[in-house]
């Protein structure tokens, strides 16, 4: 099973004497090291795969190793193993424990749009950018395990004062309607852990070994999680590469790598350098430019895959000039190599440096997708049906109330909701519970109490037959009793409510796969849903492309990239001037670069304009630190940079055309 494996990554899979570090390099096969072991310690160790627990960042990864360990365990058991991103851990820990910490079962799990809502409902409608600090803000005091008491006795101004006590009021509110946010599902099961040793312990023998993937990109609360679930056996293999930390702002810590050594003084460091991915002049430029960053660890990454094309680096006169210049380029090199658009990727560091190469491309009518596109489940129609099932699982979840129940429209409007939720808000209760209130039949005229009724039973209905019933036929009721499709046809056009009902029914057929693939209730499948960014259609990849920021490439290949704008104030970011956010920067530079498998240009702006007024450009002081030789430089040269393409490149390139068209 270990035979295709180099001998460094069979000895990351064979080391079980103690704590493992694997820090692995770009391209250098983590994936395969991570599954090998999953499925060694099955086969060869005789641990049962219901004692193991694989931990990564995203559902895409998560289903790749899913994938690749089956295959490997060739046919053979392989049930029981977890598998899961660290807020799928968290869910299924608290979704067995939520009593411990007094909440139900089947808790509602919040996203961002919903927690912008109470947020704007608590400060009295700020506008979004309040709503997005305050976000972020409660974001990192819970990545940092900091409770509201402590932010408020930690605040230096008046600002942050504010969002202290913003952070209480938003908590107690989660609180109420028995719900938490993506960044609970990590800090909870912490708090769990520390206040009941009986539940840790438990946890603790359910997962006998624990593999840890992207270490790098822990935030304190996932580093201390880990820490407690491997406890003193500090049975662990985790992955990762300082040079590749890129989430600071989100609260990702690189030291998180370091405190490993702290917390475990027999950890093994086993070092993968071996790049399966690139070129080595690719690699030559990628740690010229990393080696210039302090390190917890050094490494080289080096390739047998021969030197590859020289990397070129351009100058554009402006941002139109250098869109119209990478588009033409990717054309001429797509035509002269026979590949696939798909085989291309242009990559910036923020997002608004997209704009002028779509305008180009759809000029060129070249193909593409631009990542971080509105994901499925931010569909609003997805959205309406997702509120039902949250409010069947979880009655006291009273943004699925109202949005529930006034899509579609039944009768009860405004001034209902409002006098339901001021009785409400003096019982302090859920409005769901308010309804049935004896009280609530007097503030309401007869007809609006029979309608809120009428909703309410129902919804009691379905959450009864949602425990044991089948899924697929309690939500083909469902859908029958909304009578959501009549709806879609009445307010909307035709041809948008035909294409929001074909993904309505898309996510129906979704939900009954998957729940019958898991053996899971739809009340089990609503907490699942809350996790998922994208729908797991199993679409084939369309032949397109790819627009992307440095931060959404990061754990992608592409034959050839095209790295956009690397100029000062963009990458470097001009609100980066700590030496630490540059190092970050500079480890943004390194991802970029090691995303490229057979070639690479990158550009830069000699001026750009911004608003009315041009501004004129320097280029990154990270192309400085690229070695000369192994670059070739056009448009504005670099002081002591190699000279422009030779004269005889240049004519042995139009020969080949020539032949080419022949």
């Amino acid at each position: 099973m270990l035979n295709k494996l180099n001998s460094t990554q069979r000895a990351a899979v064979k080391y079980l004497d103690g704590p493992l570090l694997v820090l692995a390099g770009a391209g250098s096969g983590k994936t395969g090291v991570i599954t090998h072991k999953l499925a060694y310690l099955i086969e060869q160790c005789g641990y049962s795969p219901r004692n193991i627990a694989a931990i990564t960042f995203t559902n895409k990864a998560a289903n790749e190793m899913r994938e690749r360990v089956g295959k490997l365990l060739n046919g053979r058991d392989g049930k029981g193993l977890t598998i899961s991103t660290f807020h799928a851990l968290g869910m299924q820990i608290l979704r067995e424990e939520a009593g411990q910490l007094g909440y139900k079962k089947q808790f509602s799990i919040f996203d961002s749009a919903d927690t912008a809502k109470i947020i704007s409902e608590l400060l009295g409608a700020p506008d979004k950018q309040d709503i997005r600090i305050a976000q972020s803000v409660m974001s990192n005091w819970k990545s940092s395990f900091t409770s509201p008491e402590q932010a408020l006795s930690l605040v230096e101004n008046e600002a942050e004062q504010r969002n202290a006590l913003l952070y209480a009021r938003y908590q107690e509110t989660l609180r109420a309607y028995q719900a938490m946010d993506f960044d609970d599902l990590i800090r909870l099961p912490v708090e769990l852990f520390q206040n009941f040793p009986e539940v840790l312990e438990r946890w603790q023998k359910r997962f006998r070994y624990l593999l840890i993937d992207e270490y790098q990109d822990t935030n304190d609360c996932q580093y201390r999680m880990t820490r407690l679930l491997a406890g003193s056996r500090a049975a662990l293999t985790a992955v990762g590469d300082d040079d590749q930390a890129i989430y600071a702002w989100r609260g990702a810590s690189a030291a998180n790598l370091q405190n490993l050594q702290n917390d475990h003084p027999t950890l093994r460091v086993i070092k993968l350098e071996q790049n399966y991915r690139s070129s080595q002049r690719i690699l030559t430029c990628a740690n010229h430019v990393i080696r210039n960053n302090t390190k917890l660890f050094e490494k080289k990454l080096w390739s047998d895959h021969g030197p590859g094309d020289p990397i070129r680096v351009f100058a554009a006169k402006d941002d139109a000039h250098e869109a119209e210049s990478v588009v033409m380029r990717l054309m001429a090199h797509k035509f002269e190599h026979r590949t696939r658009f798909s085989d291309y990727a242009i990559l910036y560091r923020s997002n608004h440096l997209s704009r002028t190469f779509e305008e180009q491309l759809r000029e060129q009518k070249v193909p593409y997708t631009v990542s971080g596109g509105t994901s499925f489940f931010d569909r609003a129609e997805i959205k309406d049906i997702v509120a039902y099932l949250r409010l069947i699982a979880n009655t006291d979840d009273d943004p699925a109330f109202i949005r529930a129940i006034t899509t579609p429209k039944r009768g009860i409007g405004n001034q209902t909701l409002e006098k339901l939720a001021g009785y409400a808000g003096t019982r302090n209760i859920s409005l769901f519970e308010a309804a049935f209130e004896s009280a609530m039949a007097h503030q309401l005229n007869p007809r609006q109490h029979e309608d809120l009724l009428t909703f309410c039973n129902f919804i009691n209905r379905m959450e009864a037959r949602a425990e044991k019933e089948a899924c697929a036929l309690v939500l083909s009721d469902l859908m029958s009793a909304i009578d959501y499709e009549a709806w879609l046809f009445d307010s909307h056009e035709p041809r948008q409510a035909e294409t929001k009902w074909a993904n309505v029914m898309d996510f129906v057929g979704w939900i009954n796969r998957k729940s019958e693939a898991d053996g899971k209730t739809l009340l089990a499948m609503t907490q699942t849903i809350a996790l998922m960014n994208l729908l797991e259609s199993g679409e084939e990849e369309t032949d397109a492309v790819s627009l992307s920021t440095l931060h959404a490439a990061k754990g992608l290949e592409y034959g050839h990239v095209f790295m956009v704008g690397v100029e000062e104030g963009i990458l470097p970011h001009q609100r980066s001037e700590a030496p630490e956010q540059i190092e970050e920067e500079r480890r943004l530079m390194y991802v970029g670069i090691t995303r490229a498998q057979r070639s690479l240009q990158i550009s830069y702006c000699n001026k750009r304009k911004q608003g009315k007024e041009w501004q004129a450009c320097k280029p990154s002081r990270f192309l400085q630190e690229l070695p000369a030789e192994e670059v070739v430089f056009s448009g504005a040269l670099p002081a002591g940079s190699a000279p422009e393409v030779s004269k005889g490149e240049g004519m042995a390139k139009l020969a080949r055309l020539k032949a080419m068209l022949g």
